[in-house]
């Protein structure tokens, strides 16, 4: 396992040094996306959010069901929001931000879009490692195989995640096997045992990643979230999730039924 430095800047086009860059390895990071003022108004938002639902005693949104745990003093926190943006002016104008949309590009010659009401739509992943947290870490997978259990190819997509917590490569956080995006669908599928095998691999890296920067991954790259060695707010990282998808247009509603993959998340370790 290593560190990777990877200091470019994200603007309204995406550079060709930056698409052979993704090309490559599947991966990319872009620093100082969001301004430290964002940050907190972004926070503050699914705090807000987070309340509301949890007065509602929600438990799904659009058919997704919502992850939930308990804070350091026995409080019920929401650890995986879905869906937020529906929830949210500015979480909805972040996601017409002119910079995001320029992301596509990776995804060429396919046409890309921000997938706002698709898969799980804008996901908050609430990490902290705590006695009672529902939420410390995520196993090793890729995103691709819910096309399969919804019917479909797998289609190329994105995974854009916007940091609102510093997690330095020694407190966990992001792992990424570079290049696996072109690995072969065997590979895709039973490379490693998905959400189950938390196991350090030697191929991959990681990344200082402080809040306000944003990550770009392939959705067939093999990547986890490994837990941090620390405990309580120390521990703690929160990551905006937006899906870039192609194919089929797929959105999903308040009747949309859950899909078989989420049902099994009970079973994985946290």
């Amino acid at each position: 396992m290593k560190k990777w430095d990877c200091n470019y800047s994200l603007g309204d086009t995406i550079t060709e040094e930056q698409l052979d860059f993704f090309d490559e390895h599947g991966v990319i990071i872009f620093r100082n996306f969001l301004s430290k003022e964002l940050v907190n108004e972004y926070i503050n938002e699914i705090q807000r959010i987070e309340q509301l639902w949890l007065n509602e005693q929600r438990d799904k949104v659009n058919g997704i069901p919502l992850k939930f745990g308990m804070d350091e003093k026995g409080n019920k926190t929401i650890q995986r929001l879905c869906f937020t943006s529906q929830y949210s002016g500015a979480l909805k104008q972040l996601l017409h931000d002119s910079r995001l949309k320029a992301l596509t590009n990776f995804l060429q010659p396919y046409e890309g879009r921000i997938g706002e009401d698709e898969k799980d739509g804008l996901v908050i992943n609430n990490y902290i490692n705590t006695a009672n947290s529902g939420f410390t870490q995520m196993g090793w997978h890729t995103d691709s195989p819910r096309d399969l259990f919804l019917g479909q190819k797998i289609m190329p997509m994105l995974n854009v995640g916007i940091h609102l917590d510093t997690c330095l490569f020694n407190n966990g956080g992001l792992r990424i096997i570079p290049g696996t995006h072109k690995q072969n669908v065997l590979k895709l599928l039973f490379g490693k045992k998905y959400f189950i095998d938390n196991s350090d691999d030697e191929r991959e890296v990681g990344f200082d990643i402080h809040a306000g920067d944003l990550t770009v991954h392939d959705g067939r790259t093999w990547h986890r979230v490994k837990q941090s060695p620390l405990v309580g707010e120390a521990s703690r990282r929160r990551v905006m999730y937006v899906p870039i998808v192609t194919g089929k247009y797929k959105p999903k509603n308040e009747n949309s039924k859950t899909p078989f993959y989420h049902k099994l998340s009970k079973k994985v370790p946290k």
